[in-house]
């Protein structure tokens, strides 16, 4: 169960970067460059560099949750992922629309819950105890 928690947390660059503007707000400029300068990647600012940079960490994100989807909760996970990146991608970049964002940053969220969330083993799936497939072999 640790490993699934780890491969969840490898979606939060994409969902981190879908949050940030397309630095159309003048009062959020100098925030976002304290960000990154500090960190040394003050090119980044750029909006050349976002759509790619989001496109990348959304790809990246879809990639963790398509990592062995068929032993954890099959693929619907990374559908809902799929139609959520696209949206985001979407709202951001063509129809500049907070509210498709923001469902799409939730839905991807979801999408992340979901496939980290533990898979229950049928009875029948279950392992059985040394003692029960004695008696079964008798």
């Amino acid at each position: 169960m640790n490993r699934t928690w780890k491969h969840s947390l490898m979606t939060l660059p994409g969902v981190g970067v879908s949050l940030l503007p397309k630095l159309a707000c003048p009062a959020c400029w100098p925030a976002y460059a304290a960000l990154v300068s500090s960190v040394g990647l003050g090119f980044l600012i750029s909006t050349v560099y976002l759509l790619p940079m989001t496109a990348a960490l959304l790809s990246f994100a879809l990639g963790a949750i398509a990592f062995r989807a068929n032993q954890r909760n099959g693929y619907g996970p990374f559908l809902l992922g799929s139609l959520a990146s696209a949206a985001v991608l979407l709202g951001k970049f063509v129809w500049e629309s907070k509210p498709t964002v923001y469902g799409a940053f939730g839905l991807l969220v979801i999408a992340s819950l979901w496939n980290a969330w533990p898979r229950h083993k049928a009875p029948s799936e279950a392992p059985m105890c040394p003692g029960c497939e004695r008696k079964e072999v008798r």
